[in-house]
């Protein structure tokens, strides 16, 4: 997969100031609904990472769903924006820090009394949560170890499934199910050959299309780290971060 790390072209590069990541930080300077927005919009897309580092914490389901809703609670209705230090400039980074204060201080009264009337910001059900943090009893990793692979599994999960629905807009979905697994920089477990056959295409334009599927799948993921740095030059890192999480 480090193959899908290349530089994109400079017509691909995100423009930071809309960046989601960035609209939090400025949020002293821009309408704050619109950093509560981003803001929502991140955790919401990054929920599993915090779910899986509660239930390392040694929590059940039902206690981690509890605690994580009212993590997000409070991290979106308290005015927890302005405790966010620019410096830090990573999404991920930050959500982990206000977890860790989170339970250190916080929890007792959670679990007591589950402000926001029980609200749903963040819709987690347990036996999704559970599936999608890829607890196992058997994994002695650390808590902050678990959080960095599943933050990297879902990032490449957001990326996928955003290719997957471009497709299927332009009527090729059967198609990207047939490539996706080009992705991982391995060939797919089919020929290209009897790719073009199932698909009634020549076998060059099979590979011209894994090279744009490879190439899409690239801008995507950078575009999506974007969304959870502050700096362009943070994504290199980024990318490194979450291919090391894998390894």
């Amino acid at each position: 997969m480090s193959s899908l790390a290349s530089n994109p072209p400079a017509s691909t590069a995100p423009n930071f100031a809309l960046t989601r990541w960035s609209i939090v930080l400025a949020a002293a300077d821009i309408d704050s609904i619109n950093a509560r927005d981003a803001l929502e919009n991140l955790c919401r897309a990054y929920w599993p990472p915090l779910y899986a580092f509660v239930r390392r914490q040694g929590y059940g389901p039902a206690d981690a769903q509890d605690l994580t809703q009212e993590f997000f609670w409070r991290l979106l209705q308290k005015n927890y924006l302005g405790a966010v230090d620019p410096s830090k400039g990573r999404f991920r980074s930050f959500l982990l820090a206000s977890m860790k204060h989170f339970l250190a201080n916080e929890w007792d009264k959670a679990k007591a009394v589950k402000r926001g009337g029980g609200a749903m910001l963040v819709p987690i059900s347990t036996d999704a949560a559970e599936t999608a943090c890829g607890v196992d009893p058997a994994d002695q990793s650390t808590p902050e170890k678990l959080f960095e692979r599943r933050w990297a599994l879902t990032l490449l999960e957001n990326v996928l499934s955003r290719l997957r629905s471009e497709h299927t807009r332009d009527g090729k979905g059967d198609l990207f199910e047939q490539l996706k697994a080009t992705l991982t920089g391995e060939r797919t477990s089919l020929p290209y050959a009897q790719i073009a056959s199932r698909m009634s295409m020549s076998e060059v334009a099979v590979k011209v299309t894994v090279h744009r599927l490879r190439q899409r799948y690239r801008e995507i993921l950078r575009e999506e780290i974007s969304h959870t740095v502050s700096t362009p030059d943070q994504v290199e890192d980024e990318i490194r971060a979450l291919f090391s999480a894998l390894s």
